[in-house]
């Protein structure tokens, strides 16, 4: 094994005192919705929101004299930049991140403003590494790998120490795989302290990379995914085989799942994750027969979320959930019509967010209209109760979430 629990102890040595050693806590109520005991490893908590750091700085701090004065370089668009920039400047490394030409603005601002030198580069990731490689070799810069190097992997298994010494009893970790730097360094240390211990990974079923690199199977990768920081088409190298050796199975999530379990952090534990961070807890609601009675820890792995994607998903939770309802309600066109419909369904104590009045655009007969109307409602059975109320006040009345 490339990675041995001396080298991830070794790593939890140096880092200590540098990184937050976040808090694993466990959660009462996902623990109910869920039938699993479910144990938070909050990652989101680091500086950069990310447990990037860890990786990043047990690589940095084994650098020679030489190597730190000529600098690293690392390409990235997300947290393993932001992770090498931050820890770089603090030990006064020279660093500079190549990042892919049409990385959001936001993202390269964060990784400057920590000092880092950003070029931007390529239309796509793999051109972005490429141009990496070609570069550290002309300015003689050591590449900080985001996954696939033994200082990364073994300062990402310090995570398993951590959440082990807090509670020494879990059956199992469910563990996102990106690259598999994280699961190949908590796998590593967890089943070296606990055996029986089982190690879950967890991928997005669009991004299915280690998936079938263990299988040997060829994947079809889609366009996109809210779980952009696990979105990697060719795992690593060094940790594809350790993945192989001490991984007991690879699950593969819905967006569906992805987005329920975010919003359920945030609603349930005030916490706010990435799409990847979310990845765990998709894996208990996808399947959770398979973890019920079970002691189990999530790693919530990244906060670094868009906001206005997370308001985007928070909205689709809450039609999930019947807190927002939209319906369709065919009314005569006359005056008062509209009226008697908001009358109805104030007296249900539902608040109308927002109204549609369609007459052209219908298949209903002239002289008649219809209204769309988007409802703020406590669950599911506060909407089905609006729609019989209008029903029985003589509209005909149909609960139309999704277009057809």
């Amino acid at each position: 094994m490339s990675v041995t629990l001396d080298d991830v102890r070794a790593a939890a040595s140096v880092l200590k005192g540098q990184v937050v050693e976040t808090p694993f806590l466990h959660s009462r109520t996902l623990s109910e919705v869920t039938g699993a005991e479910v144990w938070l490893k909050f990652e989101n908590h680091q500086f950069t929101a990310s447990f990037k750091e860890r990786g990043a700085l047990n690589k940095l701090l084994s650098l020679t004299a030489a190597e730190r004065e000529r600098g690293v370089i690392a390409c990235s668009a997300g947290n393993h930049a932001q992770g090498v920039a931050y820890h770089a400047r603090r030990l006064g490394i020279p660093c500079v991140i190549v990042m892919p030409r049409h990385t959001p603005f936001v993202k390269v601002e964060q990784t400057r403003r920590h000092g880092a030198e950003v070029i931007l580069h390529g239309e796509d990731f793999d051109a972005a590494k490429a141009f990496t490689l070609s570069l550290a070799a002309d300015r003689r810069l050591t590449l900080v790998h985001p996954y696939d190097d033994e200082k990364v992997i073994a300062g990402q298994g310090t995570i398993a120490l951590e959440m082990l010494a807090a509670q020494p009893s879990l059956d199992a970790m469910v563990i996102a795989i990106g690259g598999g730097g994280l699961i190949a360094g908590m796998a590593t240390a967890a089943k070296a302290l606990s055996p029986a211990l089982e190690v879950i990974g967890v991928e997005a079923d669009r991004f299915p990379s280690m998936y079938h690199a263990l299988r040997g199977t060829t994947p079809a990768f889609g366009h996109s995914t809210i779980a952009e920081g696990i979105a990697v088409r060719e795992p690593g190298r060094i940790t594809r085989d350790m993945v192989r050796q001490l991984v007991s199975d690879i699950v593969l999530v819905e967006e569906g799942h992805i987005e329920q379990a975010i919003v359920m952090l945030l609603d349930i534990e005030k916490t706010v994750v990435e799409g990847a961070g979310a990845a765990g807890l998709a894996a208990l609601l996808a399947a959770p027969e398979r973890f019920r009675g079970r002691r189990v820890g999530l790693v919530l792995c990244g906060g670094n979320i868009d906001l206005l994607m997370l308001a985007d998903i928070i909205e689709r939770g809450m039609v999930r959930s019947g807190a927002l309802a939209r319906i369709c309600v065919a009314v005569r066109d006359l005056p008062g019509a509209l009226a008697k419909v908001a009358s109805v369904i104030a007296e249900q104590n539902a608040n109308i967010e927002e109204v549609h009045h369609q007459r052209a655009f219908t298949h209903l007969a002239a002289q008649h209209a219809e209204l769309e109307v988007v409802l703020k409602c406590r669950n599911h059975d506060h909407v089905s109760e609006v729609v019989a109320a209008l029903g029985a006040a003589g509209f005909d009345a149909r609960l139309a979430n999704f277009h057809d």
